[in-house]
């Protein structure tokens, strides 16, 4: 049966698309992945279906990430896979077309959010309005910045991190870091590739990471099977790899996010220098979730530093928060 449209909170992820139904929260995730025919340039798949061919794809079939490093590097794919999104959600199920607040990465041009809003309503969406990411990802962190009050957030994703002092309802410092969840699995695929003469592939890296990776040292220290394709004879080998390993493996990163939050602090006015060192920095997104990374950069900045309650869905649940509240929080909103 039809039913009246739910309001939708949209996170256009560079690992992920999020979405948020009013009345009924999260209700979807899929990898920012698609998978094309080199030979016909048809899509073939979208999300976790594309994904799940990493690795394991025909020679003819690319499997590409519309969106890196926080920027959109093609348009069209990212159109393809929203509106093929979108659509599904929609679909027939309801009377009238739902309104969407959306947080795109960083990088993305004005022309191209502009695209993406046409798009949007092609897709089956009445009306598209876009939330600056850093924003969205306070709010779902129930952090203060609508008043007076200075709040520090960094939003880590797959393609970098956007760190950013709020006050007052907008931006007041802002830089981006190139550091993020795929900056760490290609640090652990050099590591590896360096020290043992081993390639693995992405998926691979990140499930090292996430076993073994760590801004501080584990202890006691994890030990884990590694199997990759030696590339000194070119056959499969499996590696025992600890921990400490892949701790030196991602340092570099870990001390360059450190150094563009310090950057960040040096920049912010000094009216505000007292919040963020009373408040400290809350860390959002899926990249956050490194193990000891909080811990490290309170050590090393002497701020407090907490990852945040449902770190990787912040930035949609700060759409959602618009959502519910609009007359209240419409100022938020990019003016397009």
């Amino acid at each position: 049966m039809a039913q009246a449209a739910g309001d939708l909170g949209i996170d256009l992820g560079t690992s992920n698309v999020v979405i948020y139904m009013k009345g009924r929260g999260v209700i979807f995730r899929e990898p920012s992945v698609v998978a094309v025919d080199r030979e016909t340039n048809n899509i073939i798949a979208f999300g976790t279906e594309a994904y799940r061919m990493i690795g394991r794809a025909p020679s003819n079939v690319s499997i590409i990430r519309p969106l890196a490093q926080g920027e959109m590097i093609d348009f069209d794919l990212t159109n393809s896979m929203l509106r093929y999104y979108i659509t599904n959600i929609t679909g027939k199920r309801f009377l009238a077309r739902p309104r969407a607040v959306m947080a795109v990465p960083s990088g993305v041009k004005e022309m191209e959010k502009k695209a993406l809003v046409s798009a949007m309503f092609d897709a089956g969406l009445r009306r598209t309005q876009l939330l600056d990411r850093t924003i969205a990802a306070a709010l779902g962190a129930q952090l203060n910045f609508l008043g007076s009050y200075g709040s520090l957030v960094a939003d880590m994703s797959a393609g970098g991190t956007d760190l950013a002092v709020l006050c007052n309802s907008a931006v007041t410092v802002m830089s981006s870091v190139p550091v993020g969840g795929d900056h760490f699995d290609d640090s652990v695929i050099r590591y590896l590739r360096k020290k043992h003469n081993l390639l693995i592939g992405e998926r691979t890296a990140e499930q090292v990471k996430m076993t073994l990776g760590g801004a501080v040292r584990r202890n006691p220290k994890v030990v884990m099977d590694v199997t990759g394709r030696n590339l000194i004879s070119g056959l499969p080998k499996t590696l025992a790899i600890d921990s400490d390993e892949i701790y030196e493996a991602l340092v570099d990163n870990v001390n360059e996010l450190i150094e563009g939050v310090q950057v960040v602090i040096e920049r912010t006015p000094p009216q505000l220098v007292s919040d963020i060192f009373e408040g400290g920095l809350t860390l959002t997104g899926g990249a956050s979730g490194l193990y000891g990374l909080a811990e490290r950069i309170s050590d090393v900045l002497k701020i407090p530093c907490h990852v945040a309650q449902d770190a990787k869905d912040c930035v949609v649940l700060g759409c959602a928060k618009v959502l519910m509240n609009p007359a209240g929080m419409r100022h938020l909103l990019e003016r397009g």
